[in-house]
């Protein structure tokens, strides 16, 4: 068994969420959240901007780590048991580009109930559940008001 870690993000702006569309040689791969392999030397957080950058084009901060899926699968030679920590991060565009070279077709802002049921991996679907509540309670407790305030006062 081999382990692996990944981070990625559930970046919003204006409350849309952005997703990845994967297609491999014309296989349909589905709709997944922006992730992927720690570096040597970076921290999880330095990885999930980083792959969020470098996937979709998006350049996002970190509003906080929403916790993390755990899935196994049939590697080349062995099975892999896979670990993602998901961070909820914004952005302040709606631009994107999906990186071609790692077989994403398009790339998306789409509503929470849209995203949700494109998403292709029930984990995704939930950890996305899951930073979409966190980011509706922070929004209600005035989190990005303060936050955009002391940011243009600065």
């Amino acid at each position: 068994m081999i382990e692996a870690v990944s981070c990625g993000g559930i970046v919003i702006h204006k409350w849309k969420i952005l997703l990845l569309y994967k297609n491999q040689n014309g296989k349909y791969m589905g709709w997944v959240l922006p992730k992927g392999t720690v570096e040597e030397g970076e921290t999880y957080s330095q990885t999930a901007v980083r792959e969020v950058h470098e996937e979709t084009g998006s350049v996002a901060e970190i509003i906080k780590y929403v916790g993390k899926t755990q899935y196994s699968f049939r590697g080349d030679e062995d099975m892999v048991n896979k670990t993602v920590h998901w961070y909820l991060m914004e952005t302040d565009s709606f631009y994107n580009k999906p990186q071609s070279e790692e077989f994403f077709a398009d790339a998306g802002f789409y509503k929470f109930h849209e995203a949700y049921h494109l998403l292709k991996f029930n984990d995704e679907r939930q950890i996305l559940k899951k930073a979409y509540q966190e980011y509706s309670e922070m929004n209600k407790n005035g989190f990005f008001y303060k936050k955009n305030f002391f940011k243009s006062y600065s």
